[in-house]
């Protein structure tokens, strides 16, 4: 009588990587991940719907505070001026949590299933980036469609250059998360470290008010923060200044720690104690 078993995550993972035990390309190898972990997501789309619901409670909830207030911010709309905040606030908090599913495949051997076929290690990492940016794109257009709906006015061209700056910025997070994640392997010690580095991005970038009505040196102190340069460019873009330096230095900026994440990423990945 012959028995049959069941795969495994780690052994079925490994096994659509290598079909018919051949090398696949680099485009084929990334969109079998990211098909996996679109599945894994779908099946348990907790995550997503809790990370959507935080920005849009902040629009419904925070943004009428801000119309009395908004002409001291140099802006005549409050919400052209909170959605760009709040679109980054998706960017960088949501994409950072995504590495903790990341720890739940390592500790079931998947990774190292996956690690141990002919995939590109760069492939293991944008898979799972293709699946974030998808999922970050969803919730921005959402997040874009009710901020008209509450009375933003913004460019079409503008919106587009600022959620493809977001959708950098975002990767950049998630790939960080995601080398974190194999570099601690541990929810207990992941969490305050991301607490600890979500605080004073939070206070200093001016996500929720502008740094220009805070202290000089205050204002010196967000001047070292990328992602502070990063939402004054989506607010620039929104508004559809695009001569503005202020666009520049942020695009600049979401490019730069985009590279240098995936590059921390693939190396995290290519580690023989991953």
């Amino acid at each position: 009588m012959t028995s049959t078993t069941t795969p495994t995550r780690a052994s079925a993972a490994a096994g659509a990587l290598v079909p018919g035990g051949t090398p696949s390309s680099f485009f084929r190898e990334s969109f079998i991940v990211f098909r996996r972990q679109l599945r894994m997501n779908l099946r348990n789309p907790a995550w997503v719907i809790i990370g959507m619901l935080q920005p849009i409670l902040y629009l419904l909830l925070f943004g009428p505070l801000l119309e009395p207030l908004i002409g001291q911010f140099g802006a005549t709309n409050a919400y052209t001026f909170f959605v760009p905040g709040m679109l980054v606030q998706l960017g960088v908090f949501g994409a950072f949590f995504a590495g903790f599913s990341l720890i739940g495949e390592w500790r079931e051997g998947v990774i190292e299933a996956e690690r141990v076929t002919p995939a590109s290690r760069t492939a293991l990492l944008v898979g799972r980036l293709y699946r974030d940016l998808l999922q970050l794109f969803v919730q921005a257009l959402i997040l874009v469609g009710l901020g008209y709906a509450l009375g933003m006015v913004a460019s079409g061209t503008g919106i587009v250059l600022g959620v493809v700056i977001t959708l950098l910025l975002g990767g950049a997070c998630a790939a960080a998360s995601n080398a974190l994640a194999l570099t601690t392997k541990s929810e207990d010690v992941m969490a305050p470290v991301i607490n600890m580095v979500m605080m004073p991005v939070l206070l200093l970038s001016g996500i929720l008010l502008p740094m220009t009505i805070g202290p000089e040196w205050l204002q010196r102190a967000s001047d070292f923060m990328p992602i502070r340069h990063v939402v004054d460019a989506v607010r620039a873009s929104f508004a559809g200044d695009f001569a503005s330096s202020g666009l520049v230095w942020g695009a600049a900026w979401s490019v730069v720690m985009f590279v240098l994440a995936v590059w921390w990423g693939t190396a995290t990945f290519r580690r023989e104690n991953a």
